[in-house]
């Protein structure tokens, strides 16, 4: 249909200008863009912004004297910068030079990058002090004496807005790659391989967070300042350690800089791309707004941004699977920032160990959601309506497995001064007693210890300890105060009180299982973020498809990731049983929570269960509002006719 193919003479080839050698021309096609599209992908969502910066959070904020709060800030730069942006550059690249946009992107990621790694070259050496001392002094010594000072700012604090400045450039890069980016897919193949593509595209951004983790923890092993100076007195055991996490975002920038060079040589469309255009059917929901777009011709100027943004709100099939697009994203995000922690909690593992199922749970089941459903929906070449009612279907098995999830949880381990008191003496809630009262135990210092009366500890010296031993790796406590005797042996028995530094072992076996319908609940989660994609591409006009991405990326991050973890972490933090007080009286991190609260607020009815329902009700809601085209009834309807009378 006129004004809706491209020109076929946009369809130019590979290169730069008149300099287009036969070797790139093996490159222009669907499958070479996808590749180029898929690495920045891994580099911008995955490695950096979901990975390093993960990762090397807790080392910036002990580096730069941050709080959790402003490393929130940090944090929440990207999606802000990705909210006021999104509009604007899918409005004007429906119509632009959409490869050009992604080389734009590339130059915006890398520069980004560079500068999230500049406060390193420039705070100066790394000064770690003296060594916090983990035992109970023994009679005439004292720990060193900790004065309070909440008058003294460190001029470090001040890189916060280098960081944020970093944060802002990334989300300007990234904000091109899932609206234009994945709008150029849709228009390069024919429409029953669109989820196909799209889905590969972005499962392959997934698996950037386990690179980024990967590489950005085997750094955090290489001392902070090397090669300038390395570190012989302390070691990566060591609480005052600090890795170098800048390596990596100078080794992202030089990435994502070389991707400059393959996205600026593609043409404005594809080879076939005006053939592909003529034969696609408008799956359009059926209001009036397609014909008026293609009458108007909207969208060419800026005046035409409200009118543009007016007809795509007022579209309620659009709507409705934005906004359970949203409550889902804001699940999905809570959780993958929590899960180590919950992992850890409820189950009794190390933070790194949590961190690690974590990622095998997560990534590959994210992954292998979205291969899956775009396969089926490219394979069964589903409708709009159909795959509305795909998505209707994944949501719902992942409600049903998110009920099973609520009932996976433990109960907590006997903790002194926390859940039980330390052998009859002191009392609950209340770390100090009469065993450790001499001792002058730091309580912002959390070192879990684990006793031979299977009692867990705040450290060795909340435990009472004066001495330690190292035998291979394993250091062990002696002489400590506050330890009864080991449960299996006689109480008329003399035995050496000793404390390994570990959390004492769980009894809980509801790991596997948690683990198992877990990881099913995120295949069929993140089995509906490709289709939902699909269905908002086929929903819409054409001339609209880039706006509309745009628009439900603002409402993602709006409803959905920037209140996600918001939100999850004010739940979490309702279920805390101990706080970090320090000698100012001022509350940092929570050491410990209570298991079964912790439970029920994340993945119970507060939190997971509700948003699920709100996320199948919009589903339906859009299945049933959705009215084809008469050109796409028509059509059904002979179809079926046909198949009647055979």
């Amino acid at each position: 249909p006129p004004g809706r193919s491209p020109r076929v003479e946009e369809e130019g080839p590979c290169g730069w200008g008149s300099f287009s050698p036969r070797a790139l021309q093996l490159c222009n096609n669907p499958e070479g863009y996808l590749s180029v599209y898929s690495l920045l992908a891994v580099f911008q969502v995955g490695i950096i912004v979901n990975g390093l910066i993960n990762v090397s959070i807790s080392t910036i904020e002990k580096r730069f004297e941050l709080n959790s709060s402003l490393a929130g800030v940090i944090s929440a730069s990207y999606d802000i910068s990705f909210c006021v942006l999104s509009l604007f550059v899918s409005f004007f690249g429906e119509r632009g030079h959409k490869p050009r946009w992604l080389a734009f992107s590339s130059f915006m990621i890398g520069l980004g990058s560079l500068v999230f790694a500049l406060p390193h070259f420039s705070v100066g050496i790394y000064q770690y002090g003296s060594k916090l001392e983990d035992t109970c002094p023994v009679s005439g010594t004292r720990n060193a004496n900790f004065t309070c000072n909440t008058s003294k700012q460190s001029s470090l604090s001040n890189y916060l807005y280098v960081f944020i400045l970093a944060q802002l450039l990334l989300g300007v890069g990234g904000t091109p790659l899932y609206t234009v980016g994945t709008a150029f897919i849709d228009d390069s193949v024919p429409k029953h391989k669109s989820s196909l593509y799209i889905g590969i595209g972005y499962a392959m951004s997934l698996l950037g967070p386990a690179l980024g983790y990967v590489l950005g923890g085997q750094l955090l092993k290489i001392y902070i300042d090397a090669p300038l100076q390395t570190s012989t007195e302390i070691d990566p055991d060591d609480p005052r350690w600090l890795g170098a996490w800048w390596i990596a975002f100078l080794l992202c920038c030089l990435g994502t800089w070389l991707l400059i060079v393959p996205f600026s040589c593609f043409p404005k469309h594809l080879p076939g791309t005006a053939k592909i255009q003529s034969e696609k059917v408008s799956e359009a929901h059926h209001d009036g707004s397609e014909a008026f777009v293609e009458d108007r011709n909207i969208g060419k100027s800026f005046k035409d941004f409200p009118v543009a943004l007016l007809i795509l709100l007022k579209n309620p099939v659009l709507m409705c699977l934005i906004i359970a697009a949203s409550t889902e994203a804001l699940v999905a995000t809570g959780f993958a920032t929590f899960l180590p922690k919950y992992i850890e909690n409820q189950f009794g593992q190390t933070s790194s160990y949590s961190a690690t199922l974590g990622g095998l749970v997560l990534i590959p089941g994210a992954a292998l959601g979205q291969i899956i459903s775009g396969f089926l929906v490219s394979k069964c070449k589903m409708d709009c309506k159909n795959v509305i009612k795909f998505i209707l279907g994944t949501c719902s098995v992942a409600l049903a497995l998110n009920t099973v999830i609520v009932f996976a949880k433990c109960g907590n381990e006997p903790f002194a001064g926390v859940s039980e008191t330390y052998n009859g003496t002191g009392k609950l809630q209340n770390l100090t007693a009469p065993c450790n009262a001499n001792c002058n135990c730091l309580r912002s210092f959390y070192y879990p210890v684990c006793g031979r009366d299977e009692v867990q500890y705040f450290s060795p010296c909340f435990a009472g300890c004066t001495s330690f031993s190292v035998q291979k790796r394993k250091k062990t406590y002696q002489n400590c105060s506050c330890v009864g005797k080991p449960k299996k042996l006689p109480a008329t028995e003399d035995v050496s009180f000793e404390v390994v530094a570990r959390k004492c072992k769980t009894q809980c076996t509801f790991l596997p299982l948690f683990l198992t319908v877990f990881f099913l609940a995120v295949v069929f989660t993140f089995m509906a973020v490709t289709p939902t994609t699909v269905a908002i591409l086929r929903c819409v006009p054409d001339k609209q498809r880039s706006f509309s991405l745009g628009v439900q990326s603002l409402f993602l991050r709006i409803v959905g990731t920037i209140p996600g973890p918001i939100l999850f972490g004010v739940a979490i933090d309702s279920s805390c049983t101990l706080w970090d007080i320090n000698k100012c009286d001022t509350k940092g991190a929570c050491w410990v929570y209570d298991n079964s609260k912790m439970a029920f607020m994340l993945i119970g009815i507060n939190k997971g269960a509700v948003c699920k329902v709100i996320t199948i009700l919009f589903v339906v809601a859009a299945l049933c509002l959705y009215k084809p085209p008469p050109s796409i009834s028509v059509t059904l309807r002979k179809d079926a006719e046909i198949v009647s009378a055979v």
